[in-house]
């Protein structure tokens, strides 16, 4: 829930830090998280821009990817939810595109798996026979660590399979099932321009999204297809607290210009824009959400 109606400071419409202490395992759920991340349930309000379109939402279970699978479903979309194993949140989200008046489908699975990919993309064409946007949004990012050293091998390579990899096997596997006005929306994030070293295997994939996204719109326009990208600041959601320890986790978002975290529900209308004709003309472009952060 927002905070006061009557607030229009943008610093003050969402609650700031501290936060109660807190830090997950992975995967991170949204159930247990204080306060719980607003996706814009009480808050966003469709207009059909997206009617009738199908939408695979990678990550859709929760965070961002929930609040853009809540905002499509208001918008008119049927929406394919694909997620690890946080198979409670899963049915929240479910319920929640349900309760828009659309359909919605989970579909669990690893993304570092190739073979998950393709099945991914096979499912979501024999539920709705088509895909009209692509939302490569879920993400792999491990525990921040105090030296380099300790980012090893095996998390590296998890980390490239699930954040870029799977963009490349689903991308690949869905254009056959795309048609001319279709989109596909990366998400990459703030850490492309600005890297922190105790995630930097993290980062650095971000910043591989970026030249990715931007190369794969040149190439996908001839098709009709446009590709676009955006970049999240500090958001709220169960990423960052299976990432970081309780005390950094308390003060997340507090060195942002706005002195607190984005909640998921204020990153939906920027997908919703780049996934609408309302952005006929945008591709290849990188919308930062960051709350004044600078990309670059």
């Amino acid at each position: 829930m927002k905070q006061e109606a009557s607030k229009t400071d943008p610093k003050d419409l969402e609650k700031k830090p501290p936060f109660p202490p807190q830090e997950q395992d992975r995967p991170g759920v949204e159930t247990k998280m204080r306060p719980r991340p607003d996706h814009g349930e009480d808050d966003y309000k469709g207009l059909g821009r997206l009617k009738d379109r199908v939408a695979l939402i990678t990550g859709g279970d929760s965070g961002i990817g929930r609040a853009v699978a809540l905002a499509f479903a208001r918008e008119g979309a049927d929406v394919v939810i694909s997620y690890l194993s946080e198979h409670g949140d899963a049915e929240d989200a479910k319920r929640s595109v349900e309760q828009a008046g659309r359909k919605a489908v989970l579909i669990p699975g690893d993304l570092a798996d190739e073979g998950h990919c393709k099945r991914l993309i096979e499912k979501t064409v024999e539920a709705f026979g088509r895909i009209d946007i692509l939302v490569n949004n879920a993400a792999e990012q491990g525990k921040s660590v105090d030296r380099f050293e300790e980012i090893d091998a095996e998390r590296v390579e998890r980390t490239f399979r699930v954040n870029i990899m799977a963009m490349f096997h689903l991308v690949r596997h869905a254009l056959p099932h795309m048609k001319e006005g279709s989109t596909v929306i990366n998400v990459s994030s703030i850490q492309a321009y600005q890297p922190s070293a105790e995630i930097l295997d993290y980062a650095t994939t971000k910043g591989a999204i970026v030249t990715f996204s931007k190369g794969l719109a040149q190439s996908l326009i001839e098709r009709g297809i446009r590709v676009n990208t955006v970049a999240p600041g500090p958001v709220w959601t169960p990423l960052v607290i299976q990432s970081f320890d309780a005390e950094k986790n308390a003060e997340f978002g507090k060195d942002s210009p706005m002195g607190r975290p984005a909640q998921p529900g204020e990153l939906a209308p920027a997908f919703v824009f780049l996934a609408s004709n309302e952005s006929s003309y945008i591709n290849g472009e990188v919308l930062g959400v960051t709350g004044g952060k600078p990309l670059g």
